[in-house]
């Protein structure tokens, strides 16, 4: 008789996928990497989950750098095409007195043409939670690739959209159609008025979140209110946090850091109260650190690494 090996399955973390815009912030003191659903995938990355971007970046120095910059934080780009017929995304970022930021997007980039195909709708069907926003929607190759993307998901996937109106890069269409497709969203209080008369919605945000989660039959709404906290509304009511006090830097990718934690928090069923106080500890550490992409602390990571689920060690043979 010999002896053979017992092995547990072991349980992969759930798959985040962010599609859209990757591109350079052009910050006052230097550029750093960005675009709001890249920054979600490498916050949800720090997180514990398995994370990837799909995007586009040109042939370019700039791409090039991009590349090498994921690679750096150890995040998946094997979705990111490259696009020779159009440059690198770039943002030009300019801070108020409070650090918050206003945005200028170049036109006619990389990420304005993300091609679909078969690979990206094998991807959709093995994500468990996917998230999107506006700007990537504003040429219609790369929308017409996020919709489909969204339609390809498997119906247990947790479609997330991260409003993140940016200049005149929308329209009630864009804004009402990736609503319908999801079962979360996230809108800040400044973007809330716009949102609310795109698609009719009252205009205070708590009246107005209970109203778009009824209508769609919304999962969550989420609601950022800068320094004032943030607002979340699921079918049990209205969840308020006051918010974390932070020595802003910059708020760039704040809320994204945000999305990236009440995702992963729902991912792994944590209650809401507490994954409420992990994204508002989240948002409020990017708020003091320069750029979208910091390292978040240790206290923040292990609290969700630790409700991943289980990975069983294998054990040691045994007599057969």
């Amino acid at each position: 008789m010999g002896t053979r090996a017992t092995t547990s399955t072991t349980a992969a973390p759930p798959l985040l996928v962010g599609i859209g815009e990757i591109l350079w912030d052009l910050l006052p003191d230097g550029r750093q990497p960005g675009g709001a659903p890249t920054n979600v995938a490498w916050h949800a990355a720090q997180l514990g989950l398995r994370a990837t971007v799909v995007s586009a970046v040109g042939d370019d120095d700039d791409g090039r750098e991009l590349m090498v910059r994921l690679d750096a934080i150890g995040l998946d780009r094997s979705h990111i095409a490259v696009e020779p017929a159009h440059p690198t995304g770039t943002a030009g970022v300019v801070l108020d007195a409070a650090g918050r930021s206003t945005f200028t997007i170049a036109a006619g980039v990389a990420w304005d043409r993300i091609a679909l195909h078969t690979g990206l709708l094998h991807l959709a069907v093995e994500a468990a939670a996917v998230c999107v926003g506006t700007l990537a929607q504003r040429d219609e190759v790369s929308r017409t690739t996020i919709q489909a993307f969204l339609a390809a998901t498997r119906p247990g996937c947790l479609r997330v959209y991260d409003v993140n109106l940016r200049q005149h890069h929308f329209n009630a269409t864009i804004v009402a159609q990736t609503i319908a497709a999801c079962h979360v969203v996230k809108v800040s209080d400044e973007e809330w008025p716009i949102v609310a008369g795109l698609i009719d919605l009252p205009a205070d945000p708590r009246s107005g979140a209970m109203a778009l989660r009824k209508r769609h039959d919304l999962r969550l709404v989420a609601v950022t209110r800068g320094p004032h906290g943030s607002l979340l509304c699921d079918a049990h009511g209205l969840h308020d946090h006051p918010g974390i006090p932070a020595a802003v830097v910059d708020t760039v990718g704040a809320g994204d850091a945000f999305t990236a934690a009440v995702t992963a928090g729902l991912l792994l069923g944590m209650p809401l109260a507490r994954l409420h106080d992990l994204a508002s500890r989240a948002a409020a550490h990017v708020c003091a650190s320069r750029g979208a992409t910091p390292t978040l602390p240790a206290e923040i990571t292990s609290a969700f690494r630790a409700a991943l689920p289980a990975r069983p060690a294998v054990r040691a043979p045994a007599a057969s």
